[in-house]
């Protein structure tokens, strides 16, 4: 599939505006910031044990690759790239703590991660105190860049997209691609990241949610909501969720016969929700990505160096933190500090990534294409680019 529409992310950027997270401060920290020194010092605060481990790892993977390919290339103005890498244990706690001990302890000049938009939410005021950028990777919530009137925190920002354009993209991908009239809504009550992702889809689907269903993480038997919507009349399965519930969700689904097609989000994107499901039952599965091998030259590059060093496929999330690394290091080039390489990622323009040609935007999200991945047998059999302007 070739086939090709827009959606307008900035303006619809600047049309949403959900409560903030309440705890950042104020976006002018009086904090002196982090001096570069010897080495370019970038922090990894990452969810490397725990239940999303799957993602943070991938994006630990990503980010060493990047550090080693632009060291190999002589780093930036001489100066080679250092990782300090602290596992937050998918705790939200802990994240506050590691974005503390970065920041002050390890004096890094930016931070990659967390991963998750809760841990995001609670690392950022500690990396905003300190004056240090913070870049999640795929961190998706909304607010979790700007405050409540809407300004962007001066130091943190995203190179994912945000939860509420996710939730327009399945809209708009179940309308004009599947040409879905009536769906079934099925998602993950305990997540914010999911509820926002459904609230939008049900602001912008036109068509008829035949039924509104929930389940909620770490539920494993999800036969009763199955038999409850399985012979009424729809034409997809909107599923917002992360790999855990979903891929056993798929997996159920299948074995009881029901083969209409299933659409999430990127909490899809990893391997291990076709191991849950079973490759044989990933059919009709449709999910969406911020990163696609066939999306240019560029991104089958860095699949072959991944695969090279790993000895395996990359995920999206992979390919996320290897663009974050690239971002910071290309906003260090004229810095001094940690203030600076925050100044200048806010003015990063047509920075092109294996996920995409981003520019980031007055919210601190990338303006970027995203894509949808179709899957057949557990193998990527499709992927159709959204392009946003």
């Amino acid at each position: 599939m070739k086939k090709k529409f827009a959606l307008t992310a900035a303006a619809f950027l600047s049309t949403i505006v959900l409560a903030a997270c309440g705890s950042a401060p104020s976006s002018n920290s009086s904090a002196a910031g982090n001096d570069i020194g010897d080495t370019i010092k970038i922090g990894l605060n990452l969810e490397l044990t725990g239940d999303v481990s799957a993602y943070a790892n991938a994006e630990k993977n990503g980010a060493e690759l990047a550090v080693e390919e632009i060291n190999k290339a002589g780093g930036v103005n001489g100066k080679k790239l250092e990782l300090v890498s602290k596992d937050n244990k998918s705790d939200n706690s802990e994240a506050a703590t590691v974005a503390t001990n970065l920041a002050t302890e390890s004096k890094v000049n930016a931070i990659v991660g967390p991963a998750t938009s809760s841990a995001v939410a609670s690392a950022s005021p500690n990396a905003q105190s300190a004056a240090v950028p913070l870049i999640t990777p795929s961190g998706t919530q909304d607010d979790l860049t700007v405050n409540k009137d809407g300004e962007a925190y001066e130091y943190i920002f995203r190179t994912t997209f945000i939860d509420s354009y996710q939730g327009q993209v399945l809209a708009k991908y179940a309308t004009e691609n599947l040409k879905a009239d009536k769906v079934v809504l099925y998602y993950d009550n305990s997540s914010d990241y999911a509820k926002g992702i459904a609230e939008e889809f049900k602001k912008e689907y036109k068509g008829d949610i035949v039924t509104e269903a929930t389940f909620q993480s770490k539920d494993t038997d999800f036969q009763s909501a199955l038999t409850k919507f399985k012979n009424k009349e729809y034409d997809a399965i909107i599923m917002p969720g992360y790999y855990q519930e979903t891929g056993t969700i798929i997996k159920q689904a299948r074995e009881m016969g029901i083969d209409a097609p299933i659409v999430g989000p990127d909490g899809f994107a990893d391997d291990q929700l076709i191991n849950l499901a079973g490759a044989e039952n990933t059919n009709n599965v449709y999910y969406i990505s911020g990163f696609s091998a066939s999306s240019s030259d560029k991104a089958a590059e860095f699949v072959q160096a991944y695969e090279a060093k790993f000895g395996q496929a990359p995920s999206m999330f992979a390919a996320l933190t290897y663009d974050s690394i690239y971002m910071i290091a290309e906003s260090a080039e004229d810095a001094e500090n940690s203030k600076d390489i925050a100044a200048n990622l806010a003015k990063l323009e047509d920075f092109e990534g294996v996920t995409g040609t981003m520019t980031i935007d007055k919210s601190h999200n990338p303006v970027k294409s995203v894509s949808i991945i179709g899957l057949t047998n557990g193998e990527e059999s499709s992927s159709e680019v959204v392009e946003a302007d």
